[in-house]
């Protein structure tokens, strides 16, 4: 196996796409789709579809686009993830959510970085959120990362989209793979490590589309992702200290984080109260409760959502708002 030290255009690049999916087989195509939209003569994709599922339609589809399918037993996407992560071959390693895609300019503007930074072991590019449409919801993130290399502080503070990072596949033996004992943020996880051992690039190039569900339809896993998000926040906060994070950033950056999820709930809550679900709606205040009661003490007293839900949960007015993009 190539060890990633070619140069751009000495021959075709081989990159091995770590895609993870479980039974959406039409949102699979349109990923794989755009995976190969990418190929030409300078790149060799090998795209390595994960199941977690068992369908026999996502098969079928790996194969008609010229991936090599790999079954997974273990649930999960880091199970589903790590299975790529094991089989590739290629010098790079890339990642798409079955539910994403990659943009034309994806990948090239990357690996042209790599190629001409030894010292960087991966890079990451720009992501925009859209909604279950794909209908944009953002401008491009990240915008504002430092370009010397050290991303583990921004990283601890925002999400990394991982099918925005081609990583060197030697970063396989130095951090490993990602924790198949999380439900969710894993990837997070995973970049973390990453950043604390590797210097990273970043190329201000718009390359995927991060599709993102509407509030209300993925309560559970909002609400076990929640714990998860704690485990991984305080797991790497003991070196946010040498890496340019005050104590006091680090923990407004955590509380920040509760915030993500206080508000997803409570647009969840209002998605339900305008589905007539109330019970539904009582559960994910609750939960927006648990994630960040200063955020609902500060918010009930206010104009916004969140005092319009309680007050037409408690029958003294009416949530006339609609949710915004989860």
């Amino acid at each position: 196996m190539d060890d990633g030290s070619e140069l751009m255009g000495a021959s075709p690049t081989r990159v091995s796409v770590v895609v993870p999916t479980r039974d959406r087989p039409g949102l699979l195509r349109e990923a794989l789709a755009s995976i190969r939209a990418l190929d030409g003569p300078d790149l060799a994709l090998e795209i390595l579809v994960c199941d977690n599922g068992r369908s026999q339609l996502v098969r079928d589809i790996a194969q008609e686009l010229g991936a090599r399918y790999l079954p997974v037993e273990r649930p999960g996407a880091a199970a589903a993830r790590n299975a790529g992560i094991r089989a590739a071959t290629g010098a790079y390693l890339a990642f798409l959510d079955d539910d994403d895609l990659w943009l034309p300019a994806h990948l090239r503007p990357q690996l042209a970085l790599l190629a001409a930074r030894p010292d960087l072991d991966a890079a990451i590019g720009q992501v925009l959120l859209t909604d279950d449409r794909r209908v944009p919801t953002t401008g491009p993130w990240p915008v504002d990362y430092p370009d010397d290399g050290d991303l583990f502080a921004a990283f601890l503070r925002e999400y990394p989209q991982i099918g925005a990072t081609v990583a060197r596949m030697r970063v396989r033996e130095t951090i490993g793979l990602l924790d198949e004992m999380l439900f969710g943020d894993e990837d997070w996880d995973w970049h973390l490590r990453l950043a604390r051992r590797h210097r990273i690039g970043v190329v201000p190039v718009v390359g995927v589309l991060f599709r993102q569900r509407p509030p209300g339809t993925s309560d559970d896993s909002q609400w076990e992702r929640l714990g998860d998000m704690s485990k991984v926040y305080f797991r790497h906060l003991m070196h946010s200290g040498r890496r340019g994070l005050s104590l006091p950033s680090a923990l407004r950056t955590y509380r920040r984080h509760r915030w993500m999820y206080y508000d997803y709930f409570v647009q969840s809550a209002a998605a339900h109260l305008a589905a007539g679900d109330r019970d539904a709606a009582w559960r994910s205040v609750r939960r927006a409760l648990v994630a960040s009661p200063l955020h609902a003490a500060r918010d009930v007293l206010r104009p916004g959502v969140p005092r319009d839900v309680m007050r037409s949960l408690l029958g003294t007015g009416k949530c006339d708002r609609s949710p915004s993009p989860g």
